[in-house]
């Protein structure tokens, strides 16, 4: 079983001490060795077959890609290589650009990134991520003044003198948890999910709050549950657009399912022995199944089903 998640890539190494040099981070950018991630309106650049797609990255020394580019971003380097993220969201229509068109294609990483190698997704997901985050903050909250990047895309500074604000990148916290009963978990649906995907129960951090604070107030208020036996499990960045999902279990002091409409449509408890025999991908049709393989929730249930969470 994997230790750690998908979209995490555990070689990455994000040289943070380099963010603030520009000589070496221009020199990065004419490096035919470097890998740029190509990014367009939150979709991934990937080529390869439907069914394993692998990420297409442009080689820095290719200048082409400059004039497209609306931002770049630093991901990191994996020994001598170094990894940047590009914004192509200004191309009209990249599937008829002479270089873009003929090297790949653009997808939605949220369903393909469980096809994927798990260190292409990884880095495009980080790419995915920060430069959301860019497009979103390129003017100023305080003043509304245009902002700039600055430290290799990790800081926006408005441009404005009097100002000045500086915006870091923002990651908003989430808790997912696996609620378990005996031999039993509770899964659930939410309304605007794919026909027949099932999950764990999942909330926001508010202000104030604690994690284990979190868990035990968002199962109670989505499924009426009470809770108890809080542990961490794991986490994972999910870039949809700027969270981090923090993995947690817990157990069921009570079995009545009173369900919050607004934020469920369903909820069930499910048997090991049921959740086995379960499809894992979807299925045309399909009333049921599991939440894709790129997702903590889809580790949470396969984790419960191999018996390697303890009840």
């Amino acid at each position: 079983m994997r230790r750690h998640n998908l979209l995490v890539h555990p070689e990455l190494d994000r040289v943070a001490h380099l963010r603030r040099d520009t000589d070496w981070l221009e020199a990065r950018l004419g490096d035919p060795t470097t890998r740029l991630y190509p990014v367009w309106r939150n979709q991934s650049f990937v080529t390869g077959p439907q069914d394993a797609p692998v990420a297409c990255t442009v080689p820095a020394d290719a200048g082409w890609w400059r004039p497209l580019a609306a931002e770049t971003a630093l991901l990191g380097v994996t020994g001598a290589t170094a990894h940047m993220a590009i914004d192509v969201g200004d191309v009209a229509e990249p599937a008829r650009h002479p270089e873009l068109g003929s090297l790949g294609r653009f997808a939605d990483l949220r369903m393909i990134g469980g096809l994927m190698p798990d260190a292409d997704a990884a880095l495009c997901a980080h790419a995915r991520a920060i430069l959301w985050w860019h497009r979103q903050h390129r003017f100023c909250g305080a003043c509304g003044s245009p902002t700039e990047s600055s430290q290799a895309g990790y800081l926006r500074r408005c441009r404005n003198p009097d100002c000045a604000t500086q915006q870091f990148p923002r990651t908003d916290s989430a808790a997912i948890v696996l609620v378990y009963h005996g031999d039993s978990i509770l899964l659930g649906r939410q309304p605007g999910w794919p026909r027949g995907m099932h999950s764990v129960l999942a909330g926001f951090l508010e202000p104030g709050e604690s994690l284990e604070g979190c868990v035990a107030r968002e199962i109670k208020e989505e499924s009426g549950i009470d809770v108890t036996d809080i542990r961490y499990h794991s986490s994972q960045p999910w870039p949809f657009p700027q969270s981090l999902m923090v993995g947690f279990t817990a157990r069921a002091l009570n079995t009545d399912i009173v369900l919050d409409p607004e934020e469920l449509e369903s909820a069930t408890w499910y048997t090991r022995s049921a959740l086995a025999a379960a499809p894992r991908e979807p299925r045309r049709g399909a009333d049921f199944y599991l939440p894709r393989r790129i997702s903590i929730a889809r580790r949470l249930i396969e984790d419960w089903i191999a018996g390697e969470i303890a009840e």
